[in-house]
């Protein structure tokens, strides 16, 4: 097939790259996603550019395009439909990208890209049994069982950010409702849950607005806040117990912003949190550094029919 253009998109951030053979040519690009317009054609716009950008990197003229996209998704139809963290709604992804480039576009939900990275060149290479985890701007997994991906009905299985973790603050998610992991423990609403931790606890908050800020108060020592952290690998390991009676997978594999910057808070207290109903899996960060994602929809870009599972049979 030759080169392909491989697109991340996520919350926040956008990033795409050119493979060929599974071999990134050139540097990636990356851009701040789209915030402030729910317009179809901003985003259309973006991803457009972020492809010509890309392509300016490769030897070969682009044979197809494959997007991981932070959903839920119709793969069947190419649609991002309605994420929780960005404004977009039911935007035709793949058949505006692919009249205007004149190649195949592929999409997948981006933790099941994730997780095809994985699978290709990372942590699960020669596993059966997977979960990925991704714990960002938002919280999404990916699950391969017994040697295929999980998809669902659109491609949308495992959006285990939605999983119940908590009555105790009863916080709400993006997604309108409460008590879901994503609520509490992404970067998006990690800071809203310790700013409600201190009122819930009468401690006082001293106002950070991000997680950055909340994790480097608690490596200078902040009482308050390394307390709050206990709680918030709690809520964590809720997660990760639901996750491993429901798919008692061999290892899991962790990747996402939040926990690439704070595996010493967030993953080696979190084995121990676990429960032990089941037998407690292989626990590990991500090596790919982030790339799992484009390395996954890189791979979806050269066809749906994948050594991992057929994501054309959504």
């Amino acid at each position: 097939m030759g080169p392909v253009v491989a697109v991340d998109l996520g919350a926040t951030q956008t990033r795409a790259a050119v493979y060929e053979s599974g071999v990134r040519q050139g540097e990636k690009v990356g851009e701040k996603t789209p915030a402030g317009s729910s317009d179809p054609a901003v985003l259309i716009s973006f991803l457009s550019g972020m492809v010509k950008k890309a392509s300016r990197t490769s030897r070969g003229k682009t044979g197809a395009i494959g997007l991981s996209v932070a959903g839920p998704v119709d793969i069947s139809r190419g649609i991002l439909r309605n994420p929780p963290n960005m404004a977009f709604r039911d935007v035709p992804l793949c058949d505006a990208l692919s009249r205007e480039f004149g190649v195949p576009v592929r999409m997948v939900n981006d933790c099941h890209a994730g997780l095809v990275g994985e699978l290709e060149a990372g942590a699960a290479r020669g596993r059966d049994n997977v979960v990925y985890v991704t714990i960002s701007t938002g919280i999404g997994g990916g699950v391969f069982a017994n040697g295929r991906v999980l998809l669902g009905r659109a491609g949308n299985a495992v959006e285990i950010g939605h999983l119940h973790v908590d009555d105790t603050y009863n916080l709400p998610c993006g997604c309108g409702h409460r008590g879901h992991w994503e609520g509490y423990s992404s970067g998006r609403f990690l800071p809203w849950f310790f700013a409600q931790w201190c009122h819930y606890h009468g401690r006082p908050h001293w106002g950070p607005d991000n997680a950055r800020d909340i994790f480097a108060s608690a490596r200078q020592g902040d009482d308050d806040v390394l307390r709050f952290i206990r709680d918030l690998v709690r809520i964590n390991a809720r997660g990760v117990s639901d996750i491993i009676v429901a798919y008692d997978p061999e290892i899991i594999v962790f990747d996402g912003s939040v926990m690439r910057a704070n595996p010493d808070f967030l993953l080696e207290p979190l084995v121990g949190e676990v429960d032990r109903y089941l037998e407690v899996p292989e626990m590990v960060l991500s090596p790919l550094s982030g790339d799992g994602p484009l390395i996954g929809a890189a791979v979806i870009a050269e066809g749906y029919a994948t050594r991992y599972g057929d994501f054309g049979a959504v």
